[in-house]
This record gives structure tokens, C-alpha cells and sequence, in this order.
């Protein structure tokens, strides 16, 4: 057995011969040539070994045969560690006789299995390798150009992975890093296998909820913490950027979709800032992926006026041809467009490996974090720190406009992120009674961005509604101010 543990880059095919020209520059650096690779994936109409969590295929490199099961392992990050066992065969269909009986869960029929196995779909594509020393360690680094194939259907492959075949696995995020600061990249999470499943139609994307609280251990160090945060948040990046760019995602699923995006690297930055790891360098490319996604609230604005069939507008009675133009201004936006312009932007990619490079000092004690608080009393204190700049921004005194509510969004949010990070600490009753208020400050302030998106729908169509958003505007106002104020007089639970 051999535990596999490599880091997977996604680029554009229009980058490889720069990555190529960047690769064979690197010193301590011994290029192994290329080969063309053929692979069948196989399992049994009931996908028996998927959901073992194994993968199993045959690999062809020139005249020899390999048959490898990968067995259940992890992704921390964009690190993937999983087990798995080579066998040289003489045929292209396996025999799982060959590997270790150990492999095989419980009372499993592994004869049955056998009988069942065929080929749902193939990757072929060219490797270009590399062996690169990282002072003791030694990495092989494998650029893979091709594609995965089902029947007449096919999804490319331009993926760059670094594996360590000796040494720290700090190697590894060394060579990305330096990667990542010259070629546009994104961290790969999906596995070649698990974009065959999902071409063959046999597996679904991930599906994403709103994060309502992060779960901590109260018994957790800081440290724990930190990672625990970083982890999830990166995590969840990968996955909705993944749900953003699907063949034939729904456009009205899409600025949600990058609202969750931009929210997850949001509370990225919120974690570094609190555990005091927000260097400038983080600071640069949070700002650069921040003003990349400045689409995001016309995106939402004009999702609500056409969600839940149009309940914003419905008994208006020209509340179609309202629809209508916001549906095309949806579709204007290119959202999809504009996300790819973010992934090719260097900053995005040099961000991500940036994360999962400090995940793991923080993981291996590299980076220390000590605030000689413990976790509780850290969480009261981050909350409280997040508490009093609402108090600045939404002064109890003061009445608050649409203009102002509109332009403490963001600090709004900022102060949920600290509540999504730490409220799985308290009193469930409390914190919840505390929290929904501010929850429907935010549904109120998109509902408000949605009246100022109608205006100019409405003056776009030449239909006057004026006097109809004054009115919704002025009462929604009124009852977030109600609202505001009730919620700034309750106690915090943290206290």
C-alpha cells in the first residue's frame, strides 16, 4: 500500500506552455519526459465501490498495464492523502483478487462485485513530469492535458499535481506557491474519477446550504480553531466555485451562488483579521477578488424582483414586462463570464494556495497563535469587538435611512460572519433570539437594493411606479428601523 498525498492545480489549456517554460526553469529540477496515459474507470451498475469510497481503474502508460484501487481518504485544504494499492496486470479488465483481502469492508461478496464490474469512462490525456527537490524532499509534479470521455460526451482535463514521493509536505505548497504567483491557477478539489461519475450521470454535484454556524469543540485550542475555520471556508470555496462553472448551471441559481462565494471568502478574511494573520499580502488579493465581484448585488437585486414568482412585484399590474427586463439584465450580467475573469486573474489562485499553505503551518506549528485567552473568552471578545462597530455604524440614536442602510451592508455582514464562526458556542435559545433580527436587517437591506434596482427597470420600460417604491421603500424603512431598535436594546448572549 502507498498513501498517496499530492496538491492539484486546474489551469487553462492556454497556460501550459508558460507553466511548462516556468517548470523546467526551476533549479534542483530533472525533467522525466512525456507519456500518454490511458485509464478506465470501473464499478458495477449499483456503484457498489463508490459507495465503498473506493476508486478503481486500469492505467495503460505505453505497452503496461496497472490496475489501482484507491481506498477512503481526506482533503484538508487542497492536500489529498488517500491510500491506495498498484497491482501490474496482463489484460485491461481488473481482478480484485489481486489486492489485499484487508481492503474490502466487512462480509463484502467481492466474487459478486467482480461479476458485475464494467468501464463507465475513460481519461486520456498526455503527462508531463517532472522530479523536483524541495531541500530533502522530493516532488513529482505532473501536467496533465486531455480529456474524460462517456460515450460521445467529454470534459477536458488541464490539471498540474504535485505529489511528494519523499520528504514534508510542505514541499509541496512551496512549489504551488510559486506556482501560483506566476500562472493563474485555482486549487483542484475534484478528482479525475469524480468528474467521470459525474459525466457518466452516476454522481451529482455537492449541493451547498447557507452556513448557519461553523461547529467548534468548546475543548478546542486556538489553534484547532484557527485551522477548523480556514478549513471549512476553503472548502466550501471549492465546492460553490465548482457549482458556479456546471455545464448548464441555472442563471437564476447564479447570483446566490456568487453571493455564497464571496460570502465563504469573506469569512476567510474575517478569520485571519481575528487570529491577527492578515498580512498584506492576504490584504492585496482579498481586495483584488473583492472589487472582482462588485456584480454581485445588481445580480441580487434583480434576483429577487423575479424569485418566488415575482412576489416583489406581482400585483403590479405591468409586473411582467418588469420581469422581463430583469431577467434580461440577469442575463446580461454574464455572471458566468465574469467569474471566469476572476479565476483567470492571478490573485485568485495565489490566494488559495496563500490559505492552504498557512493551514498547515498552522497545522504543523509553524505559525503560532497565542492570545493567552481561552476559546470562550476569545469568542466573547471577538463578538464584542464585531457588537461595537455596529454600534458606530448604526448609532442607537441616529434614524437611519435607506441611503444608510444600504451603506452599513457590508459591515452588517462582517458582524454575521463572527456569528457564523463562533455562535455554535452558546445557548442555542439566546443566541438565536438575538441573531434574527439582524438576520432580517440584511433580508431588509437586499429588499431595499431591490426597490433601487426597479427604479431604474421601471424608468428603463418607461413605466412609472414611483409613487408605488416610495411607499414600499418608506415602510420597509420604517419597520427595519422598529426592527433595528428593539434588537440594539436586547442583550448580547455572549455576555
Amino acid at each position: 500500500m502507498e498513501a498517496e498525498i499530492e496538491l492539484k492545480l486546474f489551469f487553462n489549456e492556454n497556460q501550459k506552455k508558460s507553466l511548462i517554460n516556468l517548470l523546467d526553469s526551476l533549479p534542483n529540477c530533472d525533467s522525466k519526459g512525456v507519456e500518454k496515459l490511458t485509464n478506465s474507470y470501473f464499478d458495477t451498475p449499483g456503484l457498489t465501490l463508490r459507495k465503498w469510497d473506493m476508486g478503481l481503474r486500469i492505467r495503460g502508460v505505453n505497452d503496461h498495464l496497472e490496475q489501482t484501487i484507491k481506498t477512503a481518504g481526506q482533503v484538508v485544504g487542497g492536500i489529498h492523502s488517500r491510500p491506495e494499492f498498484n497491482v501490474d496486470i496482463d489484460q485491461d479488465f481488473p481482478k480484485l483478487n489481486l489486492f489485499p483481502n484487508e481492503i474490502w469492508p466487512a462480509e463484502s461478496n467481492i466474487d459478486q462485485v467482480q461479476s458485475e464490474l464494467y468501464c463507465l469512462f475513460n481519461t486520456d490525456f498526455e503527462r508531463q513530469s517532472w522530479h523536483i527537490f524541495v531541500d530533502d524532499s522530493l516532488v513529482e509534479v505532473a501536467l496533465d492535458v486531455g480529456e474524460i470521455r462517456v460515450d460521445d460526451s467529454f470534459d477536458p482535463i488541464c490539471e498540474l499535481e504535485f505529489e511528494l514521493l519523499a520528504g514534508d509536505t510542505g514541499a509541496l505548497l512551496t512549489l504551488a506557491s510559486l506556482v501560483s504567483r506566476e500562472i493563474p491557477v485555482r486549487l483542484g478539489k475534484a478528482s479525475k474519477a469524480q468528474r467521470g461519475y459525474q459525466l457518466a450521470g452516476q454522481s451529482s454535484l455537492e449541493t451547498i446550504e447557507a452556513l448557519r454556524f461553523i461547529e467548534i469543540d468548546p475543548q478546542q485550542s486556538l489553534k484547532q480553531v484557527a485551522v477548523n475555520l480556514l478549513a471549512v471556508g476553503l472548502d466550501r470555496w471549492q465546492t460553490i466555485e465548482a457549482l458556479i462553472l456546471a455545464p448548464n448551471q441555472s442563471v437564476m441559481a447564479l447570483p446566490m451562488l456568487s453571493y455564497r462565494l464571496r460570502a465563504c471568502i469573506r469569512l476567510l478574511k474575517s478569520t485571519l483579521k481575528q487570529f491577527g494573520l492578515l498580512e498584506d499580502s492576504f490584504q492585496s488579493d482579498f481586495d483584488c477578488i473583492e472589487q472582482r465581484l462588485n456584480f454581485i448585488e445588481e445580480g441580487l437585486s434583480l434576483n429577487s424582483i423575479i424569485e418566488n414568482n415575482a412576489a416583489l412585484v406581482a400585483k403590479l399590474p405591468m409586473h411582467q414586462a418588469l420581469v422581463d427586463v430583469a431577467m434580461a439584465k440577469i442575463e446580461q450580467l454574464n455572471i458566468i463570464g465574469q467569474v471566469e475573469q476572476l479565476i483567470s486573474d492571478i490573485c485568485y489562485g495565489r490566494l488559495q494556495v496563500h490559505l492552504v499553505s498557512l493551514l498547515m503551518q498552522l497545522n504543523d506549528g509553524e505559525v503560532l497563535i497565542d492570545k493567552g485567552l481561552d476559546l470562550r473568552s476569545f469568542a466573547d471578545k471577538m463578538q464584542e469587538n464585531s457588537w461595537q462597530k455596529i454600534l458606530d455604524v448604526m448609532p442607537l440614536d441616529n434614524q437611519l435611512s435607506s441611503a444608510d442602510y444600504l451603506s452599513v451592508a457590508k459591515a452588517l455582514d462582517d458582524s454575521i460572519f463572527v456569528g457564523v464562526a463562533y455562535g455554535g458556542l452558546y445557548s442555542e435559545k439566546s443566541r438565536d433570539q438575538f441573531r434574527a433580527p439582524w438576520q432580517d436587517l440584511a433580508l431588509g437591506i437586499r429588499t431595499l437594493a431591490a426597490y433601487r434596482q426597479l427604479k431604474l427597470i421601471s424608468e428603463a420600460a418607461y413605466l412609472d411606479i414611483s409613487d408605488w417604491l416610495e411607499n414600499k421603500e418608506q415602510s420597509l424603512v420604517q419597520a427595519m428601523e422598529f426592527s433595528r431598535l428593539s434588537a440594539m436594546r436586547s442583550e448580547p448572549y455572549w455576555r
